[in-house]
């Protein structure tokens, strides 16, 4: 196996205790290595994706609009693997960076609302022609995002109207956050238990009734989504037809 085609998957987290939860455990039991870096605690990110077969950057409780060094280096450096054809994943704020990245804006809603919780999402006529999408997905999130030129709508909601778009074959901003392991409910519910009051947030009991609901669905879409996100690297197609 070259370089180029190395197992490894590029870990994006942004804070100590974070993890890529279920997404990671997916690739890993894909044979995928994790490589896990934290910009925001001074790890640094590399200057080529040759040596990575995709990367993932999750979410976090800063903004993408924030001043901090480390937001503007990750938004900067989502252009290695937009121009390299390297799958890319943003989740939530990495979605959100991804749009700057391509010049879009990043958002508050103008009445304060937030998605925390769960909450119906609609695919696109281009997000359905791609795959099937959960009609429910868990939200932790403040912030907006438009999509940006070049980029390509995939699903929507009525309190925030862009939840997952495309750029190319192989890279996807998802709001929304399927990684969601049901210790991760327990510990962001527990640590920012005060968001839980903000408008549009869901109580901490609904959280927990709706996992029982909703999750199996989300948790079928992410192995399918996975699958097809890997396939469409397009380095790894041109390496082939060589």
């Amino acid at each position: 196996m070259s370089e180029l085609m190395s197992n490894a998957i590029l870990i994006v987290l942004h804070q100590e205790q974070s993890t890529p939860g279920r997404i990671g455990q997916a690739l890993q039991r894909r044979g995928f290595d994790l490589d896990i870096r934290r910009p925001v605690l001074g790890d640094p990110l590399p200057e080529t994706m040759a040596g990575h077969r995709g990367a993932v950057i999750f979410g976090g409780p800063m903004s993408a609009n924030d001043p901090d060094d480390f937001i503007k280096r990750e938004i900067d450096w989502i252009n290695i693997p937009l121009k390299e054809g390297a799958p890319f994943l943003g989740v939530c704020l990495g979605a959100q960076q991804m749009a700057k990245t391509l010049g879009g804006t990043v958002w508050a809603h103008p009445r304060g609302h937030a998605e925390i919780g769960y909450y119906p999402i609609e695919a696109t006529e281009a997000g359905a022609a791609l795959m099937e999408w959960p009609e429910i997905v868990y939200q932790w999130h403040r912030d907006g995002f438009d999509i940006p030129s070049g980029a390509v709508r995939l699903a929507g909601s009525d309190m925030f109207e862009n939840q997952a778009m495309s750029v190319g074959p192989c890279a996807f901003g998802i709001q929304f956050h399927a990684e969601l392991t049901l210790a991760m409910m327990h510990r962001w519910t527990v640590h920012g238990a005060e968001r839980l009051e903000m408008p549009g947030a869901k109580s901490r009991r609904d959280h927990f009734e709706g996992r029982s609901v909703h999750d199996p669905a989300i948790r079928s879409w992410l192995e399918d989504f996975l699958d097809m996100w890997i396939a469409r690297d397009t380095r790894a197609l041109s390496e082939a037809a060589e």
